[in-house]
């Protein structure tokens, strides 16, 4: 028989799942689900985009190792989510935003979302919208200038003599459908061979990174498939002009809608935590862009929408949680009504 007395038995508080995942292997596959897009974006717009890129992660590691050393706390920068941050940002950003700009931005998405709230995981907004939207309130021109397909921008110096053009939403907000369609297809659309910012364009390479972290369980389905069906059906329901089938396809696959709801909606430390949360997180998502697109003067309303949603994710959680195992749900509504 076992002596039991003589065992060396450690009590730890449950619970007790051991998992091989760490922050630094699920940042891995985020970045790795970001890669095509990211070649994408090199091959329409040139090397400015790869430089702007790495300008915004480099800022976001210099500025996350930086207040951690003088806030005298352990270094995280190995943990690869300033990374993250600063691929995201880049890819909210027009391709001739220049490089100080995004060391702005990530000041911004850092320091003062992320960092100042104790780190990873303690954050309520997502720290690369609040970033853009940072940029976008003090260089309003600058983050809403784009260049026109097939154009490449310069990789140093000023980009007066780019040519920029409408983006798709922009024709889509003043309803000339008939300019839009003419301009752009709706493959045109799904590949990204259209204007806007530098990672949000190809709506393809998105779903299939959006794929790669659903089949790696990097994420759920629930919150980008909510947020994209809320999306479809709003948009095929009340189309501002043209055709439903037409405006919900150009809806779906213009602005950055593919890109926020599988990399940003889906934020660890600012969406909800059980899969019915998620479902309503991601229509409210799909609602709140709707609403931005049709009755805001701002044509994008991905980044808003996530943002304003990030606000209701602790409230989302107190109503939508599991019942806890081995909790009968009637014995659940009393508690609650105690």
């Amino acid at each position: 028989m076992t002596d039991y007395k003589n065992l060396k038995l450690i009590a730890t508080s449950n619970p007790h799942i051991r998992s091989s995942e760490t922050t630094r292997s699920i940042m891995l596959d985020v970045i790795i689900a970001m890669i095509p897009a990211l070649i994408w974006a090199v091959i329409s717009f040139g090397m400015k985009a790869l430089t702007l890129t790495a300008a915004s992660v480099l800022s976001c590691m210099f500025w996350e190792w930086l207040y951690r050393k003088l806030m005298k706390k352990p270094q995280s920068v190995g943990d690869l989510s300033a990374v993250v941050t600063g691929m995201l940002l880049a890819f909210v950003s027009p391709v001739t935003t220049p490089h100080w700009t995004v060391i702005i931005g990530a000041f911004f998405a850092i320091v003062v979302c992320k960092q100042m709230y104790g780190g990873i995981g303690k954050n309520f907004l997502n720290p690369a919208l609040v970033g853009r939207a940072a940029l976008v309130a003090s260089y309003a021109g600058i983050m809403t200038t784009w260049i026109a397909p097939g154009e490449k921008a310069p990789l140093l110096g000023g980009s007066a003599d780019v040519v920029t053009a409408a983006t798709p939403l922009a024709y889509m907000k003043s309803g000339d459908m008939e300019t839009l369609t003419a301009t752009y297809s709706v493959m045109d659309m799904f590949l990204g061979k259209v204007g806007g910012s530098l990672g949000e364009v190809s709506a393809l390479l998105l779903l299939i990174g959006g794929v790669y972290l659903i089949w790696r369980k990097v994420i759920n389905w629930q919150t980008p498939v909510a947020y994209i069906a809320t999306v479809a059906v709003l948009t095929l329901l009340f189309p501002k002009a043209g055709s439903g089938v037409e405006w919900m396809l150009y809806s779906l696959f213009g602005g950055g809608l593919f890109l926020g709801a599988f990399f940003m909606a889906t934020d660890y430390a600012t969406s909800p935590v059980g899969k019915k949360g998620q479902l309503i997180y991601g229509i409210g998502c799909g609602l709140f862009t709707v609403f931005i697109r049709y009755f805001g003067s701002y044509n994008e309303g991905v980044c808003y929408s996530i943002l304003v949603m990030n606000c209701c994710t602790a409230l989302i959680d107190k109503y939508a949680k599991p019942t806890r195992f081995g909790v009968v749900k009637s014995d659940k509504k009393e508690a609650a009504a105690k």
